[in-house]
């Protein structure tokens, strides 16, 4: 007769949030599948130059992927999708937690935390003035970046705040100047505070090294 184990192994619990998180984030990025992988690749790769062999560069790689995902949707639809945004922003604040512990830089953590805070509170009080400009998706995305970028260094962070509205506005004044656009042509806002935010961190580490 076949033997049975009189203690089965329980079964592993249902996650439906978890699913339906990965299928909601599938359904943002399944219309853009292949410029989504080409920029998160890039991303990568950066990320990994830039982050070097340190604790923190996991965190600065799930930042990066995520935010390439992030720029290319909203360049393509003017949202900064929950789905995507949350998922990356909670991981990235997992392993900055990590990289604070195993490279013994509570500091770096605290000045994330802080950068983070600050910038996120910078981008709510102009969505507050002006919500045709800047929307609730930035503030939330702007938490992230400032974050990121602080870790690096109060230099870094500035350059956060900065650049991307230097870019943005760059970018705008291109299209006008050409007539692509007129000033109330709607330019997403994502892509500059990610592009931003990477050179501004390129930088601090090109300084620090």
């Amino acid at each position: 007769m076949p033997s049975h184990d009189p203690h089965p192994p329980a079964p592993s619990l249902p996650r439906p949030w978890l699913a339906r998180l990965r299928a909601r984030a599938a359904h943002e990025v399944a219309p853009f599948r292949r410029e989504v992988v080409v920029a998160a690749v890039a991303a990568a790769v950066w990320a990994l130059w830039a982050g070097g062999a340190e604790p923190s560069t996991a965190a600065l790689a799930v930042a990066a992927v995520g935010g390439a995902a992030l720029a290319v949707v909203d360049a393509r639809t003017h949202r900064l999708p929950n789905a995507i945004l949350f998922p990356t922003a909670a991981l990235v604040g997992l392993l900055l937690v990590v990289a604070a512990v195993v490279g013994e830089a509570p500091g770096a953590l605290v000045r994330a935390m802080a950068g983070g805070g600050a910038l996120g509170a910078a981008y709510l009080a102009l969505h507050l003035v002006n919500r045709a400009g800047l929307g609730l998706g930035d503030v939330k995305l702007a938490v992230l970046t400032g974050g990121v970028a602080a870790w690096y260094g109060w230099d870094a962070l500035a350059g956060a705040a900065v650049l991307p509205f230097l870019l943005g506005g760059l970018v705008a004044l291109a299209l006008l100047v050409r007539r692509r656009a007129t000033r109330s042509t709607a330019i997403a806002f994502g892509p500059f505070m990610l592009l931003g935010a990477a050179v501004a961190i390129t930088w601090a580490r090109s300084v620090g090294a």
